[in-house]
């Protein structure tokens, strides 16, 4: 293979022109793998799990596809009815697994489930975060295995229908008159990873088929009927392989058009492997800025944590702070009214001392008053007594 070379696998249907699944690309001495999903697929149910696949060697050990956890989903091709499991890692698809009713999942324990594949020959496991989205999986894939049960056996209902009266198609009729359909022509159904296309159209080759059986029917009044009905077979046949030729003609020019705007695409791509390539080299001094930055983001963190810390201490002692402020306003306003209960108790003395001098002063007084009436008294009593000796005097001198 030469270096810039590429190569797309395209598989598809020829009813369905332009229908791409997996499209390897392989450029510059790498591999790379693209997964397209149909825009006709429309993902009906996602989950998270770790990926696994069988060993191809031993056929025991399991082999982790994925680093981590990735989205695994399940999506639903209308035009098909057909229902795959894909899972994507980045922009490699590392499951890509069609859902047939062959298939069956198995709980291998509480949080991992297994199911074999046999297109892809291999088996692959998930490992789920819990138990329910386990279960939730397991019910998913049931719904789908059913669904691709029924969707298979309406298909075949439709085939039995669309068979000729002979119960056989007109491509598995193998009678003298009837070309057998080869491999090529077979590939326009989009079976197989390729689409051959012959030069020579059909109608040249089925009309030289025609030509003696025309010349027998002449010949052959008694088969008149089984000619008949081989030649309408021939038609329809006919009729199917030149429409089914020029709808793969369709789809060829269609896929060339899908493969230059994927080359378009690869280049691009190409473009912005080569510019991160480039930006790589600045991938060590951003990992020392980072390094440094996580180490300063550290610093800081243990400088905030130790400010908390001393805020918080302040924040104590400002509460232990008002507290004390409180206690003493508490006691000023105590020693308040204590000096006011003081003044008003001093006034009191006062007054007390002062009515006590008033009162001493008075007892003073009375004293003094009293001694001066006793003292007259006496005076008087002494008076009382000569008077009284006078008139005794008198009496006993009369």
């Amino acid at each position: 293979m030469e270096a810039g070379e590429m190569i797309f696998r395209l598989p598809g249907r020829a009813s369905s022109p332009g229908r791409f699944g997996e499209t390897t690309v392989l450029r510059h001495k790498e591999v790379h793998h693209f997964f397209f999903v149909p825009f006709r697929e429309q993902p009906i149910y996602s989950t998270r799990a770790h990926v696994f696949q069988i060993d191809p060697n031993t056929k025991k050990n399991w082999m982790p596809t994925s680093k981590h956890a990735v989205t695994v989903s399940y999506f639903y091709d209308s035009t098909r009815n057909v229902y795959r499991i894909i899972s994507l890692d980045g922009s490699k698809a590392i499951i890509n697994s069609t859902i047939t009713p062959n298939m069956s999942f198995t709980k291998t324990s509480q949080k991992f489930g297994q199911w074999a594949d046999s297109r892809a020959n291999t088996v692959y496991g998930l490992g789920f975060s819990s138990e329910h989205h386990l279960a939730k999986f397991a019910d998913k894939f049931a719904e789908c295995k059913e669904a691709a049960r029924l969707a298979k056996e309406k298909s075949l209902e439709k085939m039995e229908l669309a068979s000729s009266p002979s119960q056989e198609s007109p491509a598995d009729i193998h009678s003298p008159l009837t070309p057998p359909v080869t491999s090529d022509l077979c590939r326009v159904n989009g079976t197989g990873d390729d689409v051959t296309l012959s030069d020579v159209s059909p109608n040249s080759e089925l009309q030289s088929d025609l030509s003696p059986t025309t010349q027998s029917l002449g010949h052959s009044p008694t088969t008149n009927k089984h000619w008949e009905a081989e030649l309408a077979a021939l038609k329809s046949n006919n009729a199917k392989l030149t429409a089914a030729l020029l709808e793969s003609t369709a789809n060829v020019k269609q896929w060339k058009q899908q493969l230059a705007a994927y080359q378009e695409e690869a280049e691009r791509l190409h473009k912005r492997v080569s510019e991160l390539e480039s930006q790589s080299n600045q991938a060590n001094a951003i990992k020392l800025q980072k390094t440094e930055l996580n180490q300063t983001i550290e610093e800081l963190e243990a400088m905030l944590k130790a400010k908390e810390e001393e805020m918080e201490r302040l924040r104590e002692e400002i509460e232990d702070a008002k507290q004390l402020q409180s206690q003493k306003e508490t006691l000023e306003r105590k020693l308040e009214a204590t000096g006011a209960r003081s003044r008003e108790l001093e006034e009191q003395l006062a007054s007390v001392e002062h009515r006590l001098e008033s009162s001493l002063e008075v007892q003073e007084n009375f004293r003094k008053g009293l001694k001066a009436m006793l003292e007259i008294l006496d005076g008087k009593i002494f008076e009382l007594t000569e008077l009284r000796d006078n008139l005794a005097k008198l009496i006993e001198e009369s």
